[in-house]
């Protein structure tokens, strides 16, 4: 499998991101196939990290079910501010992250593409 970012080829062993600056920290969202499980993370690589839950490489709760649609992200400048927002979604109950979901994503569509394109 090769993913074409911004004319970057890369090998499914080689992802690496070109995304905005290098200073960049995301909160993301993700939910399974079935939209019964949101799972809330923080990294400074979104295309990695993606495509790391996408591939099935992140143990843990993201691998046993199965998290891979991002529906969500929010871009930081700073990893404490990043960290702080992570922590406060982790904090909101379900519907409360479903509501914040619903503004930006109503139908809970896979947001990768628009993170690699």
């Amino acid at each position: 499998m090769k993913i074409v970012i911004r004319k970057v080829i890369l090998n499914a062993s080689q992802v690496i991101s070109t995304v905005k600056g290098l200073s960049d920290v995301y909160v993301y969202i993700l939910t399974n196939k079935n939209k019964t499980v949101l799972y809330t993370g923080v990294t400074n690589n979104i295309i990695r990290r993606i495509y790391e839950h996408k591939q099935g490489f992140i143990n843990g709760f993201a691998e046993k079910y199965r998290t891979r649609i991002l529906i969500y992200y929010e871009c930081f400048d700073s990893i404490y501010e990043a960290i702080k927002r992570e922590k406060t979604l982790k904090g909101w109950k379900r519907k409360k992250k479903e509501e914040l979901i619903n503004k930006i994503n109503p139908t809970w569509s896979d947001k990768w593409n628009t993170i690699v394109e």
